[in-house]
């Protein structure tokens, strides 16, 4: 099923369903693809020198002529991220609201394609066509300014698609929910509502951040040493609570990490955070006494690179502290970023800094529904058909479950790669299509499961041989082999000699053809290391034999 027809209506994700991170959604209907998000996601560790991965586009770069456009629903990485990477194999309009638009721009001029990118505002509430769809955008509430929410219309019905979502009565930037457009698309008659699962074992709400910045203010003010907080530098209602919570305690914000720098540089364009309070550059910030200053940080994850981490392992060029100061961490963690988090925080408390979490105190909410939250949009939107994404599969399947009990219909359990028909007839599964996950590996795309990845992986865990082994026309020794180890010790039992004795024996006892035929004769030599170094070891190296003959 290639192109979809004019009589059905199709959804298929390829990314952020069965994972949290990495959205890729299509439309299909009447010859076209409409494409709702391109996002990126963080590895833990598991892929060698490789920090962003992303949804494998294959399905939709077959069929790029029947891609009418790219609508993004808000700014997160995980739902534009990866534009700049993959739009050259798409080539369409991008579409989103101003925000967004404004973080997206700044990263296509970074990737040299700004001026190739034919990037459509849309405005807050705005109804606009892309090909067959008729599509409007919902204002909703999240951890981001202009989080929306898409309602998708085909002469078959309308999805509405949530996107990233809470219900927030105080979210300090930004509008509200929109509750009357919500109501207004269930009394017109929803066909399916796709939807974030993400706090579906969550009971209650997810809170508001009003009273986040209440207790920011509180607990900054009790301090007296210098004070640093980290936070997701997107969530720039969290950014501003922090900057206020300085000034109301007689301290200047400072502004640690480029990200947070760009998106406040964002904010400011598109109209928001114009009472921001002053900040003073961080190259100049040491000259400030302990007590008058903040530091706003990023790195709440972890991440190495970051300017908590930094600053925690003694790396930043302005930024100190030391015994009496206080780091806070108003954020969540990520599951799969335990380890660095933890890591980060041994690391502060090592020099004498005082670690504050959200679990000590409430300096954090979700930007995502609780069960209560889902409850009442279901109540408001009465699909006929519910199709959970945004979660790993254990929040899909719960979600399956929490919208049969709100008497949905029809709830479709889809994972990536699932090709959904939800009209006509009942929403099922028609077909599987392949999906997968691609790396950025530095300045390249590389597949995730590809020979670079996984022989990187081997190394990792391995280690390696390597040997040249320099023979004469009749594949007879005219040197002793030559053997290098890589990741591996040469130990007290002469594991490096024996090597070497091992590949000399294998060229000797060789036959008079394998002699004559280089390949031949080096994975003769390969195997008999492979068979020391399994011995010795109990490892299995990659192991490379070059042959030189003379």
């Amino acid at each position: 099923m290639t192109i979809p027809g004019g009589d059905e209506l199709l959804f298929l994700p390829l990314g952020g369903a069965g994972e949290i991170g990495m959205n890729l959604n299509l439309y299909g209907h009447a010859g076209k693809w409409l494409m709702v998000d391109l996002g990126i996601g963080f590895t833990d560790g598991e892929l060698p020198g490789v920090e962003v991965v992303m949804p494998d586009p294959a399905f939709i770069v077959e069929r790029r002529q029947a891609l009418c456009g790219i609508v993004l629903t808000h700014a997160h990485e995980d739902h534009l991220g990866a534009v700049a990477d993959l739009w050259p194999r798409l080539k369409c309009p991008v579409y989103a609201t101003p925000f967004a638009a404004s973080v997206l721009r700044r990263k296509l001029r970074d990737a040299g394609l700004d001026r190739e990118v034919e990037l459509i505002e849309i405005p807050l509430g705005g109804r606009f066509k892309v090909g067959p769809f008729d599509l409007e955008m919902i204002t909703m509430t999240h951890s981001i300014p202009e989080p929306n929410a898409l309602a998708v219309r085909t002469p078959l019905g309308t999805v509405f698609h949530t996107g990233d979502w809470k219900i927030d009565p105080d979210p300090l930037i930004g509008e509200l929910t929109d509750e009357a457009r919500l109501r207004a698309i269930g009394d017109e008659g929803a066909l399916a509502m796709v939807c974030d699962s993400t706090n579906v074992f969550v009971e209650g709400e997810a809170g508001s951040e009003a009273g986040v910045r209440r207790k920011l203010a509180e607990i900054v003010k009790a301090r007296t040493g210098r004070v640093a907080v980290t936070c997701f530098a997107s969530n720039l209602a969290r950014v501003e609570s922090i900057a206020r919570a300085a000034a109301a305690a007689g301290r200047h914000p400072v502004l640690a990490g480029r990200a947070l720098q760009r998106m406040v540089e964002c904010a400011r364009e598109c109209g928001y955070l114009a009472d921001f309070p002053e900040c003073v550059d961080e190259r100049q910030s040491g000259y400030l006494p302990r007590e008058r200053v903040l530091y706003i940080c990023t790195g709440s994850q972890g991440e190495p690179r970051a300017a908590m981490s930094k600053i925690a392992f003694g790396d930043h060029p302005d930024i100190v502290l030391e015994k009496g100061d206080t780091a806070i961490f108003s954020s969540r963690i990520i599951p799969g970023n335990e380890r660095s988090v933890g890591h980060l925080h041994n690391a502060l408390v090592t020099r004498g800094v005082e670690v504050v979490t959200d679990r000590e105190e409430p300096i954090h909410v979700s930007g995502h529904p609780a069960r209560d939250e889902l409850v009442r949009v279901y109540q408001w939107i009465r699909p006929r058909i519910a199709v959970p994404v945004h979660g790993e599969l254990r929040h899909m399947t719960e979600h399956v479950a929490l919208a049969r009990g709100c008497q949905v219909p029809e709830a479709v359990f889809a994972p990536n790669g699932s090709l959904v028909r939800l009209a006509p007839g009942p929403a099922e599964v028609v077909a599987q299509v392949p999906s997968g996950r691609i790396a950025r590996d530095g300045d390249r795309l590389v597949a995730i499961d590809g020979a670079a990845i996984g022989e990187r992986r081997k190394l990792l865990w391995n280690g390696a041989i390597a040997a040249s082994i320099v023979v004469n026309g009749k594949g007879r020794l005219a040197a002793p082999p030559k053997v290098t180890l890589r990741g591996l010790d040469d130990g007290e039992d002469g594991f490096a000699a024996a090597l070497v004795e091992a590949a000399a024996d294998a060229v000797e006892q060789a036959g008079a053809a394998d002699r004559r035929d280089d390949a031949r004769l080096g994975e003769i030599a390969r195997v008999a290391l492979r068979r020391i170094a399994r011995a010795r070891t109990g490892k299995k190296p990659l192991t490379d034999v070059h042959i030189v003959r003379i």
